[in-house]
């Protein structure tokens, strides 16, 4: 190296790398705050979101108040969409915690936390960039050392800080966690396939790293069904046709005893809830959430084909904008060489093929959700980090003539992610002036606005841009477009995606969870509560009692007259919960009820039964 090299930067890491433990306190650190910040800080503060979250949420309390753990119900109804594991991890959450949002979304932030230190154990091990022929990276054990350490740094970051494991990592519901059992199941694969690569296994049970395999597996069937053993068997079966291992892991793995433990942990739940539910279960989830979502669709989620593009792009981002050169510089095409490879130098092989699995399993399923890309994260995560540890592994850049052949993807992928870093930024900008009217927030727009959080997101954006366009005017600082990435996203992060989520969360969700607790509170023995003209689930969570809803007033009126001789519990009055304009469409005047809160856009009010079914009868003879 001469005089320049060894001053700087590449000083500073000269003496990082040959100081292990610095290295690894540094990593705990880093991590530490990266996984806090995009999973942890104000987990807990901001309501639940509706629709889906509070299903999971009060269902996983009803079974803590009715000590039922084998059949979810929700709002007294049974709930067949996923099977238990997030259910019990909730309830569990619950009597340990006490019942509150922090512990609804604690096994989304947890799931997603062990897997990105999954990934970033994974590359640490075998995160050096597969070399093309004729080249063999390994042979440099510093340069090998050098580019693992940056691979799981910038892998866990990119895993971390993008807007989809933001999301579904702060959210009470079963997508991460079924995301973090497949990459575990599929990394544990990995560890395993290459623990064992020209050893032969003697005995009956698989080895430690297999075994995790069958039981992440086990567990993510227990989160969402089927798909939690058809997606990562996919990815491991099309792996190891691909390099012909496919007999020789088929031994090594010890696949009948991994199924008799995949049976083990899976089954029993499985059979008590048949048992419990006979063929309505069977019906509701494997046939209408597992096989019509598939072939049909289901609650009207349906998409054009090129919905996951879209999905991957904005999900992923900034790092998606590099994901079509990360794959393309592995030369999936070169079969014969990839099977020469020693088989720790196939992760990226594995992560390209998972991506292609999980991202064709889904495009051809009819049902199409957000969500469904989550498992496919992990693997575009490895195949970034490698294609940019490649590069600022480097001790210096080639000459042209040794350079390598993806120099030009690179500044290819740089240009448009100053593009899309620029476009993002004036987006926030506007943003406020696109949003249309909301009649549960009638004053959200403004509010945003006077809040500066769309100048601030547009200002971290546009100053991304700014600063990616700069490194591309010389070439020799090309390679550092990723830091400035990382930076500029978690920036983002803490400064705008978490305050919009608190802004939101007092504009949108409060007014109608404080008045759900206030009926909660008031609600007498034997009345009961309405809601009228909409469904929001939260409010079954926050009061802690059955709710009737109904769609339209008419529908109110009409149960009321109908159970007027015979009411339950033989309750006289009704607490309801909707909008002003609804309280009028039955027909009461302000002397028939009496108001208990009114915020936002709801009202919250008691009213006599016989007042209902006398005022609607009048006004409907």
């Amino acid at each position: 190296m001469n005089g320049s090299e060894k001053s700087g930067l590449w000083q500073w890491w000269q003496t990082f790398e040959q100081r292990p433990r610095q290295a690894a306190w540094f990593s705990i650190i880093t991590l530490s705050l990266i996984c806090v910040m995009a999973f942890l800080w104000g987990l807990g503060s901001v309501g639940l979101v509706d629709e889906t979250e509070p299903l999971f949420a009060e269902a996983s309390r009803q079974m803590t108040v009715t000590g039922d753990w084998v059949t979810p119900y929700f709002n007294g109804v049974t709930r067949f969409d996923k099977p238990p594991l997030v259910y019990w991890l909730m309830a569990l959450g619950y009597l340990a915690f006490g019942v509150n949002e922090w512990t609804v979304r604690l096994p989304s932030a947890l799931a997603a936390i062990a897997l990105v230190l999954g990934l970033f154990l994974t590359l640490y091990r075998f995160g050096y960039a597969t070399p093309r022929a004729g080249q063999v990276d390994q042979a440099d054990s510093r340069r090998s050392l050098r580019q693992r350490w940056i691979a799981a740094w910038l892998g866990a970051a990119m895993l971390a800080l993008n807007v989809q494991m933001f999301a579904w990592g702060r959210t009470g519901v079963s997508d991460m966690l079924l995301n973090a059992c497949i990459g575990v199941s599929l990394l544990c694969f990995f560890w395993g396939y290459v623990r064992h690569e020209g050893q032969v296994r003697r005995g009956f049970w698989p080895s430690r790293w297999y075994l995790g395999c069958y039981g992440a597996m086990a567990l993510a069937v227990l989160t969402k069904g089927p798909v939690g053993i058809v997606i990562p068997g996919l990815v491991i079966l099309v792996f190891l046709f691909y390099t012909g291992n496919l007999f020789t892991v088929w031994q090594e793995a010890k696949v009948w005893s991994g199924l008799l433990i995949f049976a083990v942990i899976t089954i029993p739940w499985y059979v008590l809830v048949i048992q419990a539910n006979g063929e309505s279960y069977i019906n509701d989830f494997f046939g209408y959430h597992n096989l019509d979502r598939f072939t049909r669709v289901v609650n009207q989620h349906s998409a054009p084909w090129y919905f996951y593009f879209l999905v991957v792009l904005v999900g992923f981002l900034p790092w998606s904008v590099s994901l079509p050169l990360a794959i393309a510089r592995l030369n999936l095409w070169q079969r014969r060489f990839w099977c020469a490879q020693p088989r720790q130098a196939q992760l990226g092989l594995l992560a390209v093929i998972w991506v292609i699995v999980i991202f064709g399993f889904f495009t051809v399923a009819v049902t199409k959700l957000p969500s469904y890309t989550l498992p496919l994260l992990p693997a575009a995560a490895i195949l970034v980090a490698q294609l940019w540890s490649y590069e600022l592994s480097l001790n210096k850049l080639p000459s042209m003539a040794h350079q390598p052949r993806h120099t030009a993807g690179i500044l290819i992928t740089g240009v448009f992610s100053a593009i899309f870093a620029i476009a993002t930024g004036v987006f926030w900008w506007i943003f406020p002036s696109l949003l249309g009217p909301d009649t549960a927030a009638p004053n959200f727009s403004q509010t945003l606005d006077q809040s500066l959080i769309p100048e601030i997101g547009g200002s971290i954006w546009i100053a991304l841009g700014i600063a990616i366009a700069f490194l591309l005017l010389h070439r020799k600082t090309w390679r550092w477009v990723i830091v400035a990435q990382v930076i500029g996203f978690f920036c983002f992060l803490s400064f705008t995606m978490i305050p919009t989520l608190i802004l939101v969360d007092q504009e949108r969700q409060a007014p109608l969870r404080h008045l759900a607790i206030l009926a909660g509170h008031e609600k007498q023995p034997t009345e009961e509560l309405f809601m009228i003209g909409f469904r929001k689930p939260s409010v079954s969570f926050y009061a802690q009692t059955p709710i009737h809803y109904f769609s339209h007033a008419p529908h109110a009126a009409t149960y009321v007259k109908r159970t007027r001789d015979n009411p339950p519990d033989d309750a006289t009055s009704i607490l309801i919960l909707a909008n002003p304009v609804i309280i009028d469409e039955l027909y009461l005047k302000p002397q028939d009820y009496q108001t208990l809160d009114q915020e936002g856009a709801y009202q919250l009010v008691r009213v006599p039964r016989a007042v209902i079914a006398e005022r609607n009868d009048i006004a409907s003879p």
